[in-house]
């Protein structure tokens, strides 16, 4: 708990939100763009933790096997490659099945109802 309170805000924002999402983001379109199921995206995210874990601590010397700073770096990028993945998925869904289905808001589709004359 104290290395949460030692880690610097600036250096969770670069490295993490911004570097690591930013691969995070790209990974899961990635994995929507190849039709792969979801739970896959959030696994391939925890190597990138890892490897965001280790940029902390060799950069900033911060701690290496803590476990609540891993949590936080993986579940980070966890939300953001999710988000990334059910964008890119409204995207497939509105734009390869017109017929069927309509963007309901940023994140959801939803079947195109009858057609009222």
């Amino acid at each position: 708990m104290i290395a949460l309170l030692k880690s610097l805000p600036w250096v969770y924002i670069i490295f993490t939100v911004v570097l690591g999402g930013g691969a995070a983001f790209m990974a899961g379109r990635g994995m929507a763009t190849k039709w792969r199921p979801i739970w896959m995206t959030a696994l391939y995210m925890l190597p990138l933790a890892f490897a965001v874990r280790f940029i902390h601590y060799a950069l900033f010397f911060e701690v290496l096997t803590d476990p609540l700073l891993f949590l936080r770096e993986a579940a980070t990028l966890i939300a953001i490659a999710l988000f990334g993945y059910q964008l890119t998925r409204v995207n497939q869904m509105v734009s390869q099945y017109p017929w069927l289905y309509e963007r309901a808001s940023l994140l959801t589709w939803r079947a195109k109802g009858p057609e009222v004359i």
